[in-house]
């Protein structure tokens, strides 16, 4: 098998690592620090890593390329600063890693659009992680809508966050009604759109024929799986969906097996997917193939 592509990667700029919590008050980020930062007892859910450590947990796990990418923003000021960030990284390391753009249309659609047009001039392929229950506003906003429009025009890939409706509640958790999710698909039939995390199980939904026809431009990451879902579901999740639909992604540097770890990696994860019953052309889809058609590479 050739080298593995995660499609679901984060990286903070180096401000953002080395004092989380100043920097998000500077930025004035509510929802950031209240999900990755200790709260009454619980340590940080991430692990604060810079682009060199990255790059070497990709090499220990036969990782060839990555894609950052942007978060669910509050301030347009803070999708910027992210967008800046990852420039440098993909001009640095252009044969590792690729970069979607981070914007928060509820800041405005032309402060997004303009600014999709910078991370476009400057070799950006898609837009995303973006949840609009963090950001504000909604899918059928005009200023939501404008940004997918652009989207849809430049053949940008969109991701989308999307939690389980369902299971455990953890430090905040946000609702994404699965519904609402339809509906914006239906919107746009041709937009190229990842739903993170299986899509909150919307994944396993592909069995059902009115949503397997609408979804027909639906890819799932399997970020932060570990997390959520036993193993199995590299089974039960392409046996639903097929698995020309599901995307290699890890969330790093998310730490997944906080029972055991401390630090964050991607070597466990990856040994995981290999072990969980997969064929080795099932694998191949998984962790690069499907990625190298969506993103042309």
């Amino acid at each position: 098998m050739s080298g593995i592509i995660d499609s679901h990667i984060h990286l903070y700029p180096p401000e953002a690592t080395a004092d989380p919590v100043r920097w998000a008050k500077k930025n004035k980020e509510v929802y950031w620090p209240s999900l990755v930062l200790p709260h009454a007892g619980r340590r940080s859910s991430q692990g604060w890593v810079d682009l060199d450590q990255l790059l070497l947990d990709m090499d220990a796990a036969g990782v060839e390329k990555a894609v950052l990418l942007g978060w669910y923003w509050e301030n347009h000021e803070t999708c910027c600063c992210q967008n800046r960030f990852y420039e440098e990284c993909i001009r640095a390391h252009p044969d590792r890693l690729l970069a979607f753009a981070g914007v928060c249309p509820a800041s405005g659609f032309k402060l997004s659009l303009t600014e999709l047009e910078w991370a476009r001039d400057h070799g950006f392929i898609g837009i995303g992680e973006m949840c609009p229950y963090v950001q504000g506003g909604a899918f059928d906003d005009e200023s939501w809508q404008a940004v997918f429009r652009w989207a849809e025009e430049n053949r940008f890939v969109v991701n989308l966050h999307v939690s389980e409706p369902v299971g455990r509640n953890y430090p905040a958790k946000v609702q994404t009604p699965l519904i609402d999710f339809q509906n914006l698909i239906e919107g746009f039939p041709h937009l190229k759109i990842i739903l993170a995390h299986w899509g909150g199980g919307l994944a396993f939904y592909e069995t059902n024929w009115a949503i397997r026809k609408i979804f027909k431009n639906v890819f799932y990451d399997t970020a932060a799986s570990p997390l959520i879902y036993r193993r199995n579901v590299f089974k039960s999740g392409p046996s639903a969906s097929g698995i020309e639909k599901i995307l290699y992604g890890s969330d790093y540097p998310l730490i997944l097996y906080p029972k055991t770890e401390t630090k964050p990696g991607l070597s466990r994860f990856v040994e995981d997917i290999r072990h969980s019953g997969l064929s080795e052309e099932e694998l191949s889809q998984l962790f690069r193939i499907n990625a190298e058609s969506l993103f042309g590479i």
